[in-house]
């Protein structure tokens, strides 16, 4: 799935070209495309004809265009899916999964197109996006998000987002910070790719216990998170394949400017020591060796004849 850069990226296109424009007509050319909206196909388009996208808006990997009676259009981007944006008269692409035209039909049409069918659209009503205990507002101006997302906690690069809390959210946790980044209900938008070079560049190996760190080193942490991802951001993600694109067809660059992430073998770029990978939870963690050293185990060993008691090293 793409991570936040990538999404971002995508929601940037969407900002700049749909919002505001009426909805004249959807198509949905495949059932599973829609499959996370229960009503089906026939309803998800007859809910949209006649409405207007507002701003393209993001929270995390999950990216979503309000509707103007208080519902949303939220995309699931899966392995595969892509929003492009084409012109009426372009060859349908091979997995073309829904068409949405517009009133404006000289500006083109949205396309969702899902080589795997992982991803989808759904209409979701929106709730306000508020954090635990907090009020909305009298004036109903709360921030909004689609209901079925408001467990996803905040991205580092909100501005909301509350490093004071997710380092003591840490702190609680009996795990390792790789599985804490991953952790879409402490911190979203962080997956596999992105963790792997901030834990790089902060020096910290993937299973450092998340109970270890400082208040200190969870904001520097923090800080090599946002610095990969806004350089991720400014060449417009990472592409390994031609399945990640943005709204105009087009890759992004940043795996060529990759510290860790599928460099094993290779040397590291901070020390010269060839980078390893080591298989975790389904997926690969790479990592230096000498710059990120794993965590220090103790070991129990068996105490002097008589003493009755364990001593640990």
């Amino acid at each position: 799935m793409p991570e936040l850069p990538e999404v971002e990226v995508v929601r940037r296109g969407l900002e700049r070209w749909a919002a505001g424009r009426e909805i004249t007509d959807v198509e949905v050319l495949h059932p599973r495309a829609v499959r996370r909206h229960a009503a089906g196909g026939a309803d998800f388009a007859a809910r949209l004809r006649g409405h207007r996208f507002g701003t393209a808006r993001r929270r995390g990997k999950y990216l979503w265009l309000p509707l103007d009676p208080g519902f949303c259009v939220l995309a699931h981007l899966g392995m595969s899916g892509q929003l492009l944006i084409q012109p009426g008269d372009a060859p349908d692409e091979k997995h073309l999964r829904i068409r949405i035209t517009f009133e404006d039909a000289a500006a083109g049409e949205l396309r969702f197109v899902d080589q795997r069918t992982f991803g989808g659209l759904s209409l979701h009503p929106e709730i306000p996006a508020l954090h635990p205990g907090q009020q909305p507002p009298a004036d109903g101006s709360a921030e909004t998000l689609p209901d079925v997302i408001a467990h996803i906690a905040r991205d580092p690069l909100d501005p909301a987002f509350d490093e004071a809390a997710f380092h003591d959210a840490l702190r609680r946790r009996r795990s390792t910070i790789k599985r804490a980044l991953l952790d879409q209900s402490l911190i979203s938008g962080v997956g596999n790719i992105y963790a792997d070079e901030a834990l790089w560049r902060a020096g910290l190996h993937y299973e450092r216990p998340t109970a270890s760190l400082t208040r200190r080193r969870t904001v520097e942490l923090l800080g090599h998170v946002r610095d990969v991802m806004n350089a991720a951001l400014a060449v417009g993600g990472t592409s390994f394949d031609s399945l990640y694109v943005d709204v105009n067809g087009e890759s992004g660059y940043f795996d060529r400017s990759l510290d860790a992430y599928g460099r094993e073998d290779e040397p590291c770029r901070r020390c010269g020591t060839l980078m390893r990978r080591r298989p975790w939870m389904n997926r690969s963690s790479y990592f230096c060796p000498r710059c990120q050293p794993a965590p220090r185990t103790r070991r129990a060993v068996t105490a002097p004849p008589g003493t009755g008691r364990e001593r640990q090293t």
